[in-house]
């Protein structure tokens, strides 16, 4: 029996996140489809994470095992036969059978992405969360350095969350400007339900003056959601890299 590793990356503008639903279109139902054509059987895919609809993935990856002998280098290109243009196969690898897409996780990193133009642009409408309010993105690193450590993070976690452990240790966040855009960064050990997203909300509302300078301490150790940010909305959030 091999276990493989496949590393994909979509878009996610069209689907309802990756989990399949019984009334939505999303990734997962998409790939399956195509990894039943290829392996003419239906094999239980394990993903790497759950992504909210509309958000993106540069590099997603999900393990299955299978006794088809398949080369690797074919997989990816048959895959991709029967995969729409928004989702792209990269590579697929051979990986020790106790590999799991999710549990063998080391860390993760997002990227949550902001167009600061003056004026909206229809061509970043589906990638980049358009916010018109001047960034200062030196003070929002700044910032941002509370968030790194070992912490409770209920306050960062949406409501609808069922997670017990709401304990993440954030290794690194860093708030750049490249011309227009601003690029918030943050690599965990895991995320909470919609934790970027309230993480960027949160410094935006520091940006605005509406929560003060400082305070992310405070509302870290509070643990509670009421007194963080705005949930930044999910156009502009990629999953950006896996490690294991």
């Amino acid at each position: 029996m091999r276990n493989l590793l496949v590393v994909l990356g979509y878009d996610g503008s069209s689907y309802h996140g990756w989990q399949i639903q019984k009334n939505a279109l999303t990734v997962q139902e998409i790939f399956q489809n195509a990894v039943k054509k290829v392996f003419h059987a239906d094999i239980d895919i394990k993903g790497c994470s759950r992504t909210d609809s509309g958000v993106h993935a540069v590099k997603y990856c999900v393990s299955f095992k299978t006794d088809n002998k398949i080369k690797c280098e074919n997989v990816v290109l048959a895959l991709n036969t029967y995969l729409p243009k928004n989702i792209s196969v990269f590579d697929c690898r051979e990986m020790p059978c106790d590999f799991h897409a999710r549990y063998s996780v080391k860390s993760k990193r997002y990227v949550y992405k902001i167009y600061n133009g003056r004026i909206r642009n229809p061509f970043y409408e589906k990638y980049a969360y358009h916010y018109k309010f001047p960034v200062d993105a030196e003070y929002l690193n700044r910032e941002s350095q509370a968030f790194v450590g070992t912490y409770d993070f209920s306050a960062f976690c949406s409501s609808r969350s069922q997670v017990e452990n709401t304990v993440r240790t954030v290794e690194d966040f860093s708030v750049t400007r490249k011309g227009d855009f601003v690029y918030f960064s943050v690599c965990a050990d895991g995320f909470l339900y919609n934790m970027v997203r309230i993480m960027v909300g949160t410094l935006l509302f520091i940006n605005e003056g509406k929560i003060e300078s400082g305070a992310l301490k405070q509302i870290i150790m509070a643990a509670n959601r009421k007194n963080a940010g705005k949930t930044a909305p999910p156009q502009g959030l990629y999953l950006y890299d896996v490690n294991y």
